[in-house]
């Protein structure tokens, strides 16, 4: 991965949580917590 292709990501995935912050009010940041909140508790089962 270049550094022109992860800078490009970084702010493609911004712009995606500033668009949903301002215009979308999807709520992404809580719905990824808890996916990642869930996904923490699925690996500790197989710790």
């Amino acid at each position: 991965m270049t550094n022109r292709i992860a800078l490009t990501l970084v702010v493609l995935i911004a712009g995606f949580f500033l668009a949903d912050h301002f215009w979308l009010h999807l709520d992404a940041p809580v719905f990824l917590g808890r996916k990642f909140v869930d996904f923490v508790e699925y690996l500790a089962f197989w710790r």
